[in-house]
């Protein structure tokens, strides 16, 4: 990308908006209130004025707690503006969680919302370099805590406390968190020149992003994936985006569509599965909506069959990573591969490597490397695991691919899931897509166990759809239901029930603490 040598993310997202005539667009949506380009802008001065005052400097960390609002959109932009770092985290976490984060991040002050100080006092109390946490929504409780309210009423926005920091495309802007699937979650350093690289490659090249966008987001603003659908990109292109705090639920997303009529709406297939078993979907006006994203985890065939059938709307389904900002493989519009991930965004390149690091032949799966202009510096403070995954330009992930002769992209799972099956190496995947095929069948975790000769088969942890009951009949019929589609080594070999699976903070199915549970058993 060309960018110019003084670079603000601050600028480029929020700043043009004022200079492009769109100062009184709104361009949020929480509830029945909205707040306009002017005002966010306005407030998001005063931001940066106080992280100034409370002592942040260019480049530190600045660590966000918060539900999503019209105060998470001006504390980023705010954090940005004064040339810092925004470091994004779960404000429904533990204790024990946030006295992690204090300490991986070194954040010296804290935006954090009233309603998680139960759980950050204590946390705060042991951290010995925390000096300031501004508490939004709420009264601060003295000491190290102090109203955010006050603290930027103090701030005059004209003031040159309050202006923009001029950094450039290479200097530090964000850190995004890694899942923790393998461990504690790691921070990826990007730059303000990766966030706007995939901006204008993902989300203008191929979302197609346009200023009468009206975007909602079932993930919430602190992973990743939300914070470029929902509020990165529309601002780019001064659309709005609507927000809401709670819980997403199906009966709140049909909620916020019959009040807001969005256009684009940013799921995951956990939730388009909610939303099309619920009672609500037949009578449901979803014509406002022109195209859905989903990311997070692989997508079945016959969810975006039942989706497309009901709402005529394509869903892009692709993968991105905290490692990348972004996506950086996708369907596009007009051309779905159903089951595939798509084609490679533009300004990406990708290979399949075997385990020498050697490019395998289309077909073959293999891990995926990838590199673009959104690739991340590092993990911080890991330089083994860093130097792992990050070769030069490339970054090499832990998911298994293949790509097909026309350059699809088809994601068999993480290289740490599959298991080896009568000497074949197997895709928990494969088999939980075709047991999501069975009208029985809710949602589906497949994972290796040993028989009684210490050999690992197939097993299948099943959610039923409403009204239905485990039996053994009910799993016999899964079973064959199974061997009549795949491999007959494929089929899972025990079949337990459960009223729901344990997702992560991304609405994942948490796989490896399914796995620990049943190691407990």
């Amino acid at each position: 990308m060309d960018l110019p040598e003084r670079f603000n993310l601050a600028a480029y997202y929020l700043d043009r908006n004022l200079a492009e005539g769109r100062a009184d667009k709104p361009c949020l949506h929480v509830g029945g209130e909205s707040r306009t380009y002017a005002e966010i802008a306005e407030r998001s001065r005063r931001v940066a004025g106080a992280l100034r005052r409370a002592g942040v400097r260019p480049e530190e960390r600045v660590l966000i707690l918060l539900p999503d609002g019209f105060e998470f959109a001006e504390v980023f932009f705010g954090i940005l503006r004064a040339g810092a770092v925004f470091a994004m985290v779960n404000p429904l976490l533990k204790r024990k969680d946030y006295e992690y984060y204090l300490s991986y991040s070194k954040a010296r002050v804290v935006v954090a919302h009233a309603s998680v100080l139960e759980e950050l006092v204590p946390a705060v109390e042991q951290s010995r370099l925390c000096e300031r946490v501004l508490v939004v929504g709420g009264e601060a409780p003295g000491g190290r805590f102090a109203g955010y309210e006050q603290a930027l009423a103090a701030v005059d926005p004209e003031a040159p406390e309050a202006e923009l920091e001029p950094t450039v495309a290479d200097d530090l802007a964000g850190w995004l968190f890694t899942s923790g699937s393998t461990g504690q979650p790691k921070a990826c350093v990007h730059t303000h020149a990766d966030f706007a690289f995939n901006t204008e490659n993902y989300a203008l090249g191929v979302v197609g992003y346009g200023s009468s966008d009206v975007c909602l987001s079932v993930p919430k603003l602190f992973f990743g994936y939300a914070t470029g659908t929902n509020l990165m990109f529309p601002f780019r292109v001064g659309a709005s985006a609507v927000l809401f705090p709670g819980r997403s639920t199906a009966d709140e997303l049909y909620d916020q569509i019959a009040a807001h009529r969005p256009t684009l709406l940013t799921s995951v297939p956990t939730m388009i599965n909610h939303m099309l078993r619920s009672p609500r979907c037949a009578d449901a006006d979803l014509s406002s909506l022109r195209i859905c994203l989903s990311a997070g985890e692989a997508l079945p065939p016959h969810l975006y069959a039942e989706w497309k059938e009901r709402t005529g709307v394509e869903i892009l389904d692709g993968i991105g990573s905290a490692e990348m900002f972004h996506i950086y493989i996708s369907n596009h519009p007009g051309d779905v591969k159903l089951g595939s991930l798509g084609r490679l965004v533009p300004g990406y390149e990708a290979e399949i490597v075997g385990p020498d690091g050697r490019q395998v032949p289309d077909g073959e799966p293999g891990r995926l490397r990838v590199r673009g202009g959104s690739t991340a510096l590092c993990y911080w403070a890991d330089a083994r695991k860093s130097r792992e995954t990050f070769q030069g330009e490339w970054c090499t992930s832990a998911d298994v691919f293949r790509r097909d002769p026309e350059g699809y992209f088809w994601y068999e799972g993480r290289a740490d899931d599959l298991m080896k099956v009568s000497g074949i190496w197997t895709s928990p995947l494969e088999i939980e897509n075709v047991l999501l095929e069975h009208p029985a069948v809710g949602e589906a975790c497949v994972l290796g166990r040993e028989d009684e000769e210490k050999l690992v088969k197939p097993l299948a942890v099943v959610v039923l759809r409403d009204g239905r009951t485990g039996t053994p009949a009910l799993a016999d019929e899964l079973k064959g239901w199974v061997k009549e589609r795949l491999a007959p080594h494929k089929y899972p070999r025990w079949i337990e029930w459960r009223d729901s699976l344990p997702k992560n903070d991304r609405g994942k199915i948490a796989r490896k603490l399914l796995e620990e549970e049943l190691r407990v058993r």
